[in-house]
C-alpha cells in the first residue's frame, strides 16, 4: 500500500489515581497516536513510553519528535507491502522501539482495514477470549492495598500483579499472602533491585509467586540469568526484551522462565509476534504487558493476546479502572462480570479515537503528506 498521509498526536490523559512504581510516580497517560491513511482508508497506532525516561530511555516527547521529524518522512508517500519491510527500512536508526512501534502498529491496523479482517487474524491469532489480570501500583498503605485486592478477587480476577520496590516488598508480601493464601500473585520490580538483593529474593521464594518480573537492571540479561540460577521463583523479563535478538540471547543465557511482551517496548507487532514464536518454540510461556495507555492500545494488546503461547492473564483492563476520560469511542470495558475480552469482530480494532476527545486531550499535532 502507498501511505498518502500521516497524522501524529501527542495526548495526555489524567489518571484516576497516580501510578506509583520503583521508578517514581505518574499522574497522566502520555501517548503518541499515529493515523496512517492510504486510498481513503485509515489505521491507528498508539505508543506510550511515559512522560519521563523512567521505564525506558524514550519519552512521549522524544517519540513525537522522531515520528514527525525522522521516521514519518521515511514512510509517508512510499509503498509498504509488509510490516517487516517497514521495520527493516527503519533499522538504520538505532534503538527507539517505542517511536518505531507507533508507525508500525498503525500500518498493521491500516492493512487490516484494507483486507477487511480483524487484527488478531492478521497477526495469526485465534478468535478466543483473552483473560485479564489486575495490577496494583505501590499504594499509600497496606490496608489500602489489601482492600483493593479483596475487591479484585470478588470481581473474579484470576491473577494479580503487585508493584514492588525496596521497602515495599517482603513486608507487603507477608500481608498479602497472609490474607490471600491461594490467590495467584506476581511482583513487578521495574529494575529496582540488584544482585546484592539476593538474600531478599530468597526470602521472596517462600511466598510462592507465579513470577518476579524484571527485578534487575533495565537492559540486563546476564545478571538475570545468574539470579534465576539461585532462586526458585521464575523470573519474567520485561524491559530487557526490546527485540527478537534480545529474546534469542535471553534464551541462550537462560535469563528467564517467562516473558512479558509489549508492542511498544519491542518496536511493534511484527517483533512482538517473532518474540512470541521464539518463546513458544523454546518452552517459555508469554503474556501481554501493558503501559499507561488508552483503549486503542489496550484493544491492540487484546488482539495480540490471542496468539497461542499467551497462557498467563495479560495486562489488559477496562479504561474506567485507570483513566478519568479516555479518547476512544467506544472505550474498552469488561463485558458484564467477565474478566476477559473478546477480540475484534470488525476490521482492525473497534476502539478508535473520538475526534472531539482527541482534540481536547492533544498537546500537539503534526501532519505528514507526500
Amino acid at each position: 500500500m502507498k501511505i498518502d498521509r500521516m497524522e501524529v498526536f501527542y495526548v495526555a490523559l489524567p489518571l484516576i489515581y497516580p501510578w506509583k512504581t520503583a521508578y517514581g510516580e505518574d499522574a497522566d497517560v502520555h501517548s503518541v497516536l499515529v493515523c496512517m491513511i492510504s486510498g481513503g482508508m485509515e489505521g491507528w497506532g498508539e505508543t506510550s513510553p511515559f512522560f519521563a525516561p523512567t521505564y525506558s530511555p524514550e519519552t512521549a516527547s522524544s517519540v513525537f519528535f522522531l515520528i514527525t521529524e525522522i521516521f514519518g518522512p521515511q514512510i509517508a508517500g512510499k509503498e509498504w507491502d509488509s510490516a517487516a519491510a517497514l521495520r527493516d527500512h527503519l533499522a538504520v536508526f538505532k534503538g527507539n522501539p517505542f517511536a518505531k512501534a507507533g508507525v508500525e502498529i498503525a500500518w498493521w491496523n491500516l492493512e487490516a482495514k484494507i483486507r477487511k479482517t480483524p487484527l488478531h487474524r492478521l497477526l495469526g491469532g485465534k478468535t478466543r477470549l483473552v483473560e485479564a489480570g489486575q495490577d496494583f501500583g505501590v499504594q499509600d498503605s497496606l490496608d489500602m492495598l489489601l482492600g483493593n485486592i479483596e475487591k479484585a478477587v470478588k470481581q473474579g480476577f484470576q491473577r494479580i500483579k503487585l508493584k514492588a520496590k525496596p521497602g515495599w516488598d517482603v513486608e507487603m508480601l507477608e500481608a498479602v499472602r497472609g490474607s490471600f493464601p491461594k490467590m495467584t500473585f506476581h511482583i513487578d520490580c521495574n529494575s529496582g533491585y540488584t544482585l546484592g538483593h539476593l538474600p531478599l529474593f530468597k526470602k521472596i521464594d517462600r511466598f510462592h509467586l507465579a513470577m518476579i518480573e524484571q527485578p534487575l537492571f533495565h537492559d540486563d540479561l546476564v545478571e538475570h540469568a545468574e539470579l534465576q540460577k539461585q532462586i526458585e521463583t521464575p523470573i519474567c523479563l520485561d524491559e530487557s526484551i526490546k527485540s527478537p535478538r534480545d529474546m534469542r540471547l535471553a534464551i541462550k543465557l537462560k535469563s528467564c522462565r517467562y516473558v512479558n511482551i509489549k508492542p511498544g517496548r519491542v518496536g511493534g507487532l511484527q517483533n512482538a509476534v517473532e518474540i512470541h514464536n521464539l518463546a513458544r518454540d523454546n518452552g517459555i510461556p508469554a503474556w501481554i504487558g501493558g503501559m499507561l495507555e488508552s483503549s486503542l492500545a489496550v484493544g491492540i494488546s487484546v488482539e495480540l493476546a490471542t496468539l497461542e503461547n499467551i497462557v498467563y492473564p495479560s495486562d489488559v483492563g477496562a479504561s474506567s479502572q485507570f483513566i478519568k476520560e479516555d479518547i476512544t469511542e467506544p472505550t474498552i470495558e469488561f463485558p458484564g462480570k467477565e474478566r476477559s475480552f473478546k477480540p475484534s469482530s470488525v476490521p482492525g480494532v473497534p476502539y478508535l479515537p473520538d475526534p472531539k476527545k482527541l482534540a481536547k486531550h492533544s498537546r500537539d499535532k503534526f501532519i505528514l503528506e507526500e
